[in-house]
This record gives structure tokens, sequence and C-alpha cells, in this order.
């Protein structure tokens, strides 16, 4: 079998997206995870138990080295009657934070007994 320099090229790329699009799903899967145990620990209801990617930019961390960064779109819930869209913003494969736009906020009720 010979292989000539164009096959070697053409499956270093194909090795190289696939590698590439392994790595984005990891860090969506990271995401919705993070999402997930956010809302519940902010007794938030997670819409559709999925983030979506809304974003891909570059930034500065905190070192100041580029780092691609994702912000995934989700929908929660307070009520059950409104939906709000929150954002998980992930930089260089870490999740930074979630952020929530204004809500209502519904206090749990006591139980009486």
């Amino acid at each position: 079998m010979n292989l000539d320099l164009t096959d070697i090229f053409l499956v270093t790329t194909v090795v190289i997206i696939a590698a590439l699009f392994w790595r984005a799903h990891g860090i969506r899967e990271r995401a919705l995870a993070y999402t997930r145990k956010y809302c519940e620990r902010e007794e938030l209801e997670f819409l559709d138990e999925t983030v979506g990617m809304e974003r891909l930019t570059l930034q500065r961390d905190s070192h100041g080295k580029l780092r691609i960064t994702r912000i995934y779109r989700f929908e929660f819930t307070v009520t059950g009657g409104e939906r709000y869209q929150g954002h998980t913003i992930v930089m260089g494969g870490m999740v930074q934070r979630v952020d929530l736009p204004p809500h209502r906020y519904t206090p749990p009720q006591e139980r009486l007994h």
C-alpha cells in the first residue's frame, strides 16, 4: 500500500476534526451537568434539560492568556409560569459561572402541622 502526502494529510485532517468534535461534546456535557446542579441548588426548574451553544469567542483569562470561551443558553422557571433564559460561561474547558437574568422569586411554602 502506497500512501502519498495527500492521503496522510486527509487522514490527519479527519482525525483532528474528530478530536475537536469529541472535545466540544465533552465541554458541552460538562456545562450541562454544572447547569443542572446549579439549578437544583438554587431551587430552579431546569427546563428541557439541555444547553445550547449561543456564542463562541476568544477572551483573555485572569493570566492574560487567550482562551476559547463558549456561552451556552438554557431556560429555567421559578413559578412554572414564566420561562427565563440563563447562560453558562465556559472558558478553556472550565465552567466559569452561570448568569441569570432578574427573575421572580417564590419562597418555598412552609408546612404548618
